[in-house]
């Protein structure tokens, strides 16, 4: 019993710590950026992906949702290892969910972190390896097509709880800590839902986004171009800097909003 309550608290511990690392923040400031000066101000893989595009954002989301996946494999072979167990399962979504609400209340950043998606995807790619995958892809399709990743996100996060929700239905220890974790991440969601109540959710404009991958901007060469092109050019930079200030000023106020 002692012993159960000691390794408990290291799992929470450690899976706290792990979310804690915001790989959102980390990578922008690798870049000489902040990704909460961006978009929804939010340090999560959707802004990530609106800002520095595609790539960016799924090598942040991999290692958000590598730091739940950890402990949640340690909590899983810390109470017993056993995939008919139920026990087993009890240690896996105790350090996954540590992750979630590290990574959405770290210390480390006065708690104000990210929404948690990703965290939570990484505990249930260990707890439902196959439904995972699915889901992603599922979901991934959806971004494509409606152009809305907090809905992807709400659609992904909904499916695997009630997957795991029905599988331990009779485990009230599993469903109270499923229901944590759920609700948790739709409440870090409250300005997304919001925004979609009002119509001003930010779409990620996935296809431009996949268009640009590879792509570097050209630097116009004046000997190339005839004086009425690159006056013509210039008219154009003009235009793309009122537009990227007026953006701005839309992000700023969608950031009070969320």
């Amino acid at each position: 019993m002692v012993m159960d309550i000691v390794n408990s608290f290291f799992l929470v511990l450690c899976g706290y710590l792990l979310g804690n690392i915001n790989f959102a923040k980390v990578i922008s400031r690798l870049k000489k950026d902040d990704i909460t000066k961006h978009g929804s101000g939010n340090p999560g893989s959707m802004n990530m992906l609106r800002t520095f595009g595609l790539k960016t954002a799924l090598l942040t989301l991999f290692f958000d949702a590598l730091k739940s996946a950890i402990p949640s494999i340690i909590g899983f072979y810390m109470f017993g290892g056993d995939i008919n167990s139920a026990t087993s399962y009890i240690g896996l979504f105790i350090g996954g969910t540590s992750a979630v609400i590290g990574h959405c209340f770290p210390v480390a950043y006065g708690f104000k972190g990210g929404k948690g998606v990703a965290s939570m995807l990484g505990m249930y790619a260990v707890a439902e390896p196959y439904w995972a995958l699915a889901m992603f892809a599922v979901c991934f399709l959806y971004l494509v097509i409606f152009d809305y990743g907090a809905l992807a996100s709400f659609l992904f996060i909904t499916v695997l709880t009630l997957i795991e929700g029905y599988k331990f239905h009779s485990n009230i220890i599993i469903s109270v800590i499923l229901f944590i974790v759920y609700f948790l991440v739709w409440f870090m969601h409250r300005g997304n839902i919001t925004r979609l109540l009002i119509g001003k959710e930010n779409k990620v404009n996935f296809i431009d986004k996949l268009k640009k991958i590879g792509k570097k901007k050209k630097i116009p060469n004046k000997s190339e171009y005839s004086r009425s092109e690159l006056k013509e050019i210039k008219k154009q930079q003009k235009q793309d800097k009122k537009e990227q200030k007026k953006q701005q000023k839309i992000e700023a106020k969608e950031r009070e909003i969320g």
